[in-house]
């Protein structure tokens, strides 16, 4: 049984862990803070806890707590609603509540026991008594096809995540990362958090994202920036009219996107301003981290790099048989196998079951292709982005990239409906850089053709004034509907 945090009794006590705004934790502050309310968590013998997981120096005290008391943690997005939380609550049946001192909570918290967490408080660490396969998170999954399912997350899966990562990116005590993400979801909590403390490094988070925040923290120290494609795409916007954020940003020592796919075209016009390029990772709630550009590796925008160290990747046909040739162009749905695996759905055994083959692999239900050396370009969500029109599998990922690049199109999402002749048509929906005068159907169609191929151009056109999109700024595909065409 390996320690989660090596740093919070090997490293310098005195090197900054953690910063929030003005508020800030070293090593040694976290470790008795965190020791504290580890001891607090022990004494009321509770199995499981859950966090009211704002972006506060506290929520990252309590995770870190509540695993050094060995209980499984369930972080809680402060912006759900009741109905929601309400269904988390009585499937998870956490035994207590951890939260920031004066945190107003909703009403449907209120019948589980509330800890209010001590970012001050003084205590020792505790001796690590939960094993590697021993749940370390419960991460509600959003929920898209029913009500929100709990993915059980084992310690051993934290561990690796966040050493492959360390082995990718050369991921080390010195780095200093800054990023604004919300810390209910793998992305922030796992990465952006537990990572650091893992290394022994530090972070800082920015509250509220800003381009303002991310220049200021890499010009003062900061050498990693983790962020989602939203936020990327606000500073390629910012950059033009920004000397001071193109040359924080190329002093940066990596430019991390995820959570979803970042436009080729945004790629393309951070690189351009900055000298630096943007690398791209692939992960989910189930098995944290599959994939990455490396530190050490060819940045290709677009692809989400090769398999991570200790993970397996196959692509798989619809019955099942991995795909013939990794030939860049043959689509399949991404299957992987390793120890950064989930172990269960909690209480739905006939899901768990659903989402694993009988030799082990998880089925992802995402769709790519991958190159002859190994790099794999995601196209989308198997129930969502993979359109199959006259004969061919198309991924809509690249046909939105295509459409980006075009002058006229400030954001564009592809679905494919229903056509009698083709089997599925494909579907643009794009809001216009100028809402008064939009490319035309044609213009678009052409346009796509021409850089892709003519089966791949979108048959209609549809114009938004906004895309709908989720906290960590996924499109959510199935709100488009042609009743919502603006």
């Amino acid at each position: 049984m390996s320690s989660l945090f090596p740093a919070l009794t090997d490293g310098p006590g005195e090197r900054v862990a953690l910063r929030f705004g003005e508020r800030s934790l070293t090593y040694a502050g976290l470790a008795s803070a965190a020791g504290a309310l580890a001891a607090r968590v022990r004494d009321a013998g509770a199995g499981r806890v859950a966090v009211w997981a704002a972006p506060e120096l506290e929520t990252a005290v309590a995770v870190t707590g509540a695993l050094l008391a060995g209980v499984a943690v369930v972080p809680l997005n402060p912006k759900s609603g009741e109905k929601e939380l309400a269904h988390i609550l009585s499937d998870s049946a956490p035994a207590l509540l951890l939260a920031a001192p004066g945190a107003e909570l909703p009403d449907v918290l209120r019948g589980v026991e509330r800890i209010d967490v001590d970012a001050a408080a003084a205590g020792g660490l505790p001796g690590e008594r939960a094993g590697d396969g021993d749940p370390a998170l419960i991460v509600y999954t959003s929920g898209t096809t029913g009500p929100p399912k709990g993915a059980v997350v084992p310690r051993r899966a934290l561990a690796a995540t966040l050493d492959a990562l360390a082995d990718a990116w050369q991921w080390t005590a010195d780095d200093v990362l800054v990023h604004g993400l919300p810390l209910f979801h793998v992305h922030g909590l796992v990465l952006g958090t537990l990572g650091p403390l893992r290394r022994g490094g530090s972070v800082r988070h920015l509250g509220r994202f800003t381009t303002e925040g991310v220049a200021r923290e890499l010009d003062s120290g900061a050498t990693m920036l983790f962020g989602v494609p939203t936020m990327y795409h606000r500073i390629a916007e910012a950059l033009p009219d920004d000397p001071g954020l193109a040359g924080a940003l190329g002093r940066a020592r990596l430019l991390v996107s995820g959570s979803a796919a970042l436009p080729v075209h945004d790629h393309e016009r951070i690189a351009a301003a900055t000298g630096r390029r943007v690398i791209e990772r692939y992960g989910m709630t189930e098995t944290l981290m599959n994939t990455s550009v490396r530190a050490d590796g060819e940045a290709r925008a677009g692809t989400v790099g090769v398999p991570l160290p200790g993970v397996e990747l196959r692509l798989v046909e619809e019955d099942g048989t991995e795909v013939a040739a990794y030939d860049g162009e043959t689509v399949g749905e991404i299957q992987v196998r390793g120890p950064n695996l989930f172990t269960e759905y909690l209480n739905r055994p006939d899901a768990t079951a659903a989402a694993f083959t009988a030799d082990g692999w998880f089925r992802t239900g995402d769709v790519a292709v991958r190159e002859p050396d190994g790099y794999v370009r995601i196209v989308g969500r198997k129930a969502t982005d993979l359109i199959k029109s006259g004969g061919y599998k198309i991924g809509a990922g690249e046909i939105e990239n295509a459409l980006l690049e075009h002058p006229g199109v400030r954001e564009a999402a592809v679905t494919g409906e229903p056509d009698a002749d083709l089997g599925e048509r494909i579907v643009a929906w794009i809001v216009p850089a100028d809402p008064q005068a939009p490319p035309s159907a044609r213009e678009l169609a052409d346009h796509v053709a021409r850089r892709l191929a003519p089966h791949k151009r979108p048959r209609v056109v549809r114009h938004l004034d906004v895309l709908p999109r989720n906290d960590m700024g996924k499109v959510m595909k199935r709100a488009l509907t042609a009743d919502t065409d603006a």
